[in-house]
């Protein structure tokens, strides 16, 4: 669940549905424990600012607003069971909620890295975009809240004009005017906006604007409050008029403030800092869309080809970390490709392919988008094998492999792309294809159960890491080394399954800051949930676990769990086909586990039908970070359900 005070009180489920808070009061109780950021509230404290003179019977009245709060926010919690959301804490109260869930904290959060960091500005233009209204806005005539309120907002415009900056250093400018003429207009004593939109205007090439705006500042700061201009927009002022200030080129993309770069030199430096992780590896996909845009600007349509298919990173997950840029990429590429018509250049057109069947990836593609994806990666290779370019079929191999998650059972092709790649890149010294080629082929053995050339495959690449500097890799070979202990903790004298989890949780600790949420997200409670499922265990159903992207095919067996039959059935009943990734088999083994527990023909069926061809499988292995235990034992359940009567 969330909860959202940016804007007037709300609470909504993990499904989006909203919680009924009750009346003001209660709202007002929950909205205060918001404030405190998971402080413990005194009793008094609460009383003392809900009621300016508290009558007589105020802590009963605050004590069965927390009890109505407590039903309302865990309305499924068993009796006596303690409460896990609002939590009696010494002579008070704490909201035990992670930050993320909580607007307000999100923003503060998001605000503070994008003052370390410009990396961060996406998440805060975001972060600011879910601002619904004043904070606390139903919250009325309280002292308290009002100077939270104010303490928000003062964060709101800091957080606007810090956007503003940072984007203005990465050379944008006519898309700021409107949204920072809006912002000087509600906050017009505020000499930063003023800047900010001067130096936006300047930027888009309107330097009378420009000046004019700085001479609308100095009248209303002159007039109105009787002061002179500060000093930052006095020389904003002066170089202007000398012609100083920086304009952006139509040929160039920046990559911070005071930092120019030409879009190729750009796009190269975001590939070496995409193989870094983290921040980096952020910062690599914002630079890499502004060298595409530049160089879309400029018209020159063989100059975007080898600025998008520069890009040449190697990719492993079949889930793309941010969807939008993915399909803004392919966009481009695909623009680019009709510009060039059949007959332009063959290592371009090969290049734009790989990247459209490398960048479609995600899960919410149509049946006729993945065919064009998978029909772009073969254009690609047999490009790459008439031109006779290592490097180039590399990147063409890569993304025949993204697209080889079409159907189950397909390890052992999978392995032979990974072989391919991994040869290619030997004899050609193409190290971070090296990498690629061994990642593949442990996904691959990870997949068939072949735990030993999978532990071979890792200890390779954890060595070519080494050389290469890329960190991430020993992310992902982590992750397997926990498959692994997972495996071996349901044969006879392996580890506890204890010891199991401990591995996947400090698994899931390295790839929290590996900046690749197409990849965190749901993958630890995945990992636990396939390891109770290889001790014959119940779902976990802990209410704090983000299953992420596969919560529909979780759902079934979480209820099951909490002995909420009806509900399972209900939610089984809506269960979407899996998509085409790395873990198609194993939702579908989710899913006919599930029918199996309810005796669902129908459903069993269907899912016996689907993994048949992958009997030979370990479901979610092709991840080479998790195990659900081998597919053949799903399927020999579902089609013995399917069977019966």
């Amino acid at each position: 669940m969330r909860i959202d005070v940016l804007g007037v009180v709300r609470a909504l489920h993990d499904d989006g549905s909203p919680v009924d808070l009750g009346g003001p009061r209660h709202r007002e109780v929950l909205a205060r424990l918001v404030a405190a950021e998971g402080r413990l509230v005194t009793t008094d404290t609460l009383v003392n600012d809900l009621w300016t003179d508290p009558p007589a019977r105020a802590v009963g009245a605050m004590r069965t607003f927390v009890a109505a709060l407590r039903r309302a926010l865990e309305p499924d919690r068993p009796p006596r069971n303690p409460p896990r959301v609002i939590v009696t804490e010494g002579p008070g109260y704490a909201l035990r909620l992670p930050r993320e869930d909580v607007d307000a904290h999100r923003f503060q959060d998001t605000l503070a890295r994008a003052r370390r960091n410009a990396a961060a500005v996406p998440d805060l233009g975001a972060a600011l975009a879910a601002w619904r209204g004043p904070a606390y806005a139903d919250v009325t005539g309280s002292a308290w809240a009002q100077r939270e309120r104010t303490r928000l907002e003062e964060l709101r415009w800091e957080g606007v004009e810090l956007r503003a900056r940072i984007l203005l250093g990465f050379g944008e400018g006519a898309d700021l005017v409107a949204e920072l003429g809006a912002h000087v207009a509600e906050h017009p004593w505020r000499e930063p906006a003023w800047e900010l939109l001067a130096r936006a205007l300047y930027r888009a090439g309107r330097r009378v604007d420009a000046l004019a705006t700085l001479r609308r500042a100095r009248a209303m700061l002159v007039d109105q409050l009787g002061l002179d201009p500060g000093g930052d927009l006095q020389r904003l002022e002066t170089d202007i008029l000398n012609g100083s200030a920086p304009p952006e080129g139509a040929r160039t993309a920046w990559t911070g403030p005071g930092v120019r770069l030409g879009p190729r030199t750009t796009v190269d430096l975001a590939r070496t800092l995409a193989l870094a992780g983290g921040d980096a590896l952020v910062r690599s996909r914002r630079d890499r869309l502004a060298a595409i845009h530049a160089a879309e600007r400029t018209g020159d349509l063989s100059l975007t080809a080898r600025i998008i298919g520069a890009y040449d990173v190697p990719a492993i997950w079949s889930r793309a970390d941010d969807p939008e840029q993915s399909r803004t990429v392919v966009a481009a590429a695909e623009r680019t490709l009709t510009g060039l018509g059949p007959d332009g250049p063959a290592d371009l057109r090969a290049r734009l392919l790989a990247t459209v069947a490398i960048e479609s990836r995600s899960a919410d593609l149509s049946g006729t988008e993945l065919k064009h994806a998978q029909q772009a990666a073969r254009q690609a290779e047999d490009l790459a094998r008439d031109l006779a370019d290592p490097a180039l079929l590399a990147f063409a191999l890569n993304g025949v492999f993204l697209q080889s998650f079409s159907s189950p059972g397909l390890a052992a092709a999978r392995d032979r792309t990974g072989a391919e790649i991994l040869d290619l890149s030997t004899r050609h010294e193409l190290p971070n294809f090296a990498v690629l080629g061994r990642l593949v082929r442990l996904q691959s053995a990870s997949a068939l159960g072949d735990l030993d050339a999978a532990t071979s495959h890792a200890n390779a690449a954890d060595q070519l890491a080494a050389t290469t500097e890329a960190p991430l890799v020993s992310v992902l070979t982590g992750w397997f080394r926990a498959r692994a202990m997972a495996a071996r903790s349901a044969e006879p004298g392996g580890p506890t399954a204890a010891t199991a989890a401990a591995h996947y949780r400090a698994a899931e600790d390295a790839l929290r800051t590996a900046g690749m949420p197409g990849l965190h997200r749901g993958l630890f409670p995945l990992a636990l949930l396939g390891l109770r499922l290889l001790h014959d265990r119940p779902a976990p159903t802990d209410p704090h676990l983000d299953w992420g992207p596969y919560r529909p095919w979780t759902r079934p067996l979480v209820l099951l769990a909490q002995d909420r039959g009806e509900q399972a059935r209900n939610a089984l009943a809506a269960v979407p086909e899996p998509p085409r990734d790395h873990m198609r088999e194993a939702l579908w083994c989710l899913t006919a586990r599930a029918a199996v527990r309810l005796g669902e023909r129908g459903i069993a069926a269907r899912a016996a039908d689907a993994l048949r061809d992958a009997c030979a499988d370990h479901a979610g292995a092709a991840s080479g970070m998790l195990t659900l235990g081998p597919v053949a034992r799903y399927w020999a359940e579902a089609e013995a359900c399917a069977g019966a009567g």
